[in-house]
């Protein structure tokens, strides 16, 4: 019975290893900055998902975003990769990914879904209807630009009667 125990537990242990390590790799929000130019997995938890300039998506670990250690951007084109990001704010987030240093502050750029590891990788993709363009408003489909009206000339009446014509009767003689 004791060896039975002692092998689950093992079984355990092995089967969830990978778990353990990759939790224990992550290093906090604060930290990123001492690892730029490394791989790492870094976690926070995500305050608000802002849409920028030609559809670039923020993720904000931070109430002020100047004054934040860390962010993780999303370009519009990684958007079909990734999914709706909307979906993570309010929730804790471990993203692995190269740090690099963009205006003097540490980021990780959000490439594809496999990124993000454990429940916030389950994030729905986007509709298919979402503009990114748009600054993520909703689209009905391609705009056009209106056609301008053309330009119609008054054609002159020739049932115009002048002096004393009256129309239905007879001029006099």
């Amino acid at each position: 019975m004791k060896e039975r125990l002692t092998c689950l537990l093992v079984a355990v242990a092995v089967s969830t290893w990978p778990i353990w390590s990759v939790a224990a790799d992550c290093i906090p929000i604060h930290e990123a900055g001492q690892h730029v130019g490394e791989t790492k997995c870094v976690t926070g938890k995500v305050v608000r998902v802002k849409v920028g300039a030609k559809g670039v998506h923020f993720l904000d670990f931070c109430e002020d975003q100047m004054a934040c250690p860390f962010t993780v951007v999303v370009f519009s084109n990684d958007l079909k990769d990734v999914g709706d990001v909307r979906r993570l704010a309010g929730r804790t987030i471990e993203i692995r990914g190269a740090v690099k240093l963009y205006d003097g502050r540490p980021e990780i750029i959000l490439r594809r879904i496999g990124q993000i590891t454990g429940g916030a990788a389950m994030i729905p993709p986007l509709p298919k209807n979402y503009d990114v363009e748009n600054r993520g408003h909703y689209s009905a489909g391609r705009l056009r630009p209106s056609k301008k009206p053309t330009k119609t000339t008054a054609k002159p009446n020739t049932t115009v009667t002048f002096g004393n014509d009256v129309e239905g009767e007879d001029p006099q003689n």
